[in-house]
């Protein structure tokens, strides 16, 4: 038994079955889920600290919450941009998904990945490319705006696709990038105005539930 099936076998004396109904109701794929809160995973994570091999051992386990504690313990510096693509083609579930974007923005490939991932068909990378585009309008405090400015043009190129974790992804990326500073908020709304106009229904969702969120912000959405 090697390290990550112990420390599997540990979270399953500590996992409570009875949490997999209420993960089910959130939406959470429970079909490899122990039913162990962030939490617990959390502290766990503290415990091992960082460690890319065991991160890779634990997410081969395919255990959902192993992989969730692989995110938190892989290093954004050692892991390699074709273990990052391995690990979004085998997302399943949002929460595994956004806590991998936790991940993923802090790497050196990650404005490289985001428009690759952005252009799968596949409901999880789609998903992964924008819930690391929201994270990093929180996290990286020096990126350029320009940055941002393209994440726009991959919100307004994508925003028609209406499966549930997507539009959410791409929404939650349209606001922090709107609400990253004052400079890229007109940006931002001027995106949410020409989604509004958008056939997609989807597109329009993204669009009110943006501008309703800035206009609570900020008052009167800006001129563009």
């Amino acid at each position: 038994m090697n390290r990550a099936e112990r420390i599997v076998r540990e979270m399953r004396l500590l996992a409570n079955p009875a949490g997999l109904e209420g993960m089910a109701r959130f939406g959470i794929a429970t079909s490899s889920a122990l039913g162990l809160n962030v939490p617990t995973i959390r502290t766990l994570a503290k415990r091992l600290g960082t460690d890319q091999i065991l991160a890779e051992q634990l997410w081969e386990t395919g255990v959902h919450e192993a992989r969730i504690l692989a995110t938190m313990i892989a290093d954004p510096l050692a892991i390699t941009c074709s273990t990052m693509d391995r690990w979004v083609r085998d997302l399943d579930s949002w929460d595994v998904c956004d806590s991998a974007a936790f991940l993923f923005d802090r790497t050196p490939y990650v404005w490289k990945k985001i428009p690759k991932w952005a252009a799968s068909n596949r409901e999880f990378v789609r998903r992964a490319a924008f819930s690391t585009l929201a994270t990093a309008a929180v996290h990286l405090k020096a990126a350029d705006d320009q940055r941002f400015l393209e994440g726009l043009d991959l919100v307004e190129r994508y925003a028609f696709d209406d499966r549930n974790f997507v539009r959410k992804a791409v929404n939650w990326a349209l606001r922090n990038i709107g609400k990253r500073n004052e400079r890229l908020l007109p940006a931002a709304v001027a995106c949410a105005e020409r989604l509004r106009g958008q056939q997609s229904k989807a597109a329009r969702w993204i669009a009110s539930d943006a501008l309703r969120e800035f206009r609570q912000k900020y008052g009167s959405p800006p001129e563009c």
